[in-house]
């Protein structure tokens, strides 16, 4: 795909770009919740729950979960005598956090917590017997981050025809919006006609590119490309 950029400015001429759409692949986190074990009901000592229905709580961990999204865990608990629940983490997830009035269990991974959290835990009491959920693991695991590669022609003459003899180098501006290109790359050398963008998180990418002279003039931009990452 080639792409015409018409230069607005001062004198710059004709920039050819065109995308060669490659994959550079690196990682980043997500994880996967994994339990086991069954619920089960312990009693405090001299609590007298002869005559107390103990609490139950049961649920799902979510099995895996990318990062830079939200995981929620909201276990079920009920009593049979309608008393008031509260509940506690055991082995919480530093990423995480948790309500103990309804025992969800939320957050967002970052890079640094690739690793497995293990021994996690909900419990739920009535204030006389508690429950707790399996025993689960949190594991952080890793995600693709993509590269996109842009290849252009050098411009040769000037916007008025004549020939192009300061070109000094190139800017290219990129993002997730064609109308909010908001990164930029400064290229400082009028020799080059290829460059590799990465670490380009899954989405659909658009580029757009201008030339510049010794002088510090920019040409107008060319048409934008895109490509999809991941």
């Amino acid at each position: 795909m080639q792409l015409l950029a018409h230069p607005g400015r001062a004198c710059l001429g004709m920039l050819l770009v065109t995308t060669l759409l490659s994959g550079c692949l690196e990682n980043r986190p997500r994880f996967s919740v994994t339990g086991q074990g069954s619920a089960s009901a312990v009693t405090p000592a001299g609590s007298g729950g002869s005559t107390n229905g103990k609490p139950s709580i049961s649920g799902q961990p979510r099995p895996e979960v990318k990062a830079g999204e939200s995981y929620s865990f909201q276990p079920s608990a009920s009593d049979p005598d309608g008393d008031a629940l509260t509940f506690r983490i055991v082995n919480r997830p530093p990423w995480a956090q948790f309500d103990p009035a309804t025992g969800r269990l939320y957050g967002t991974p970052g890079d640094g917590d690739v690793g497995s959290h293990e021994g996690i835990r909900i419990l739920v009491s009535d204030g006389q017997a508690e429950a707790g959920t399996p025993q689960f693991a949190v594991n952080v695991t890793q995600i693709a981050l993509g590269s996109a590669t842009l290849s252009w022609t050098p411009p040769t003459q000037n916007s008025d025809g004549s020939t192009l003899l300061n070109l000094a180098g190139y800017r290219i501006y990129y993002g997730q919006s064609p109308s909010q290109l908001t990164e930029q790359v400064v290229i400082n050398s009028a020799g080059l006609s290829t460059y590799v963008i990465e670490n380009l998180s899954p989405a659909t990418w658009y580029f757009s590119m201008t030339a510049v002279n010794s002088s510090g003039v920019e040409s107008e931009r060319s048409s934008t490309v895109s490509k999809q990452v991941g």
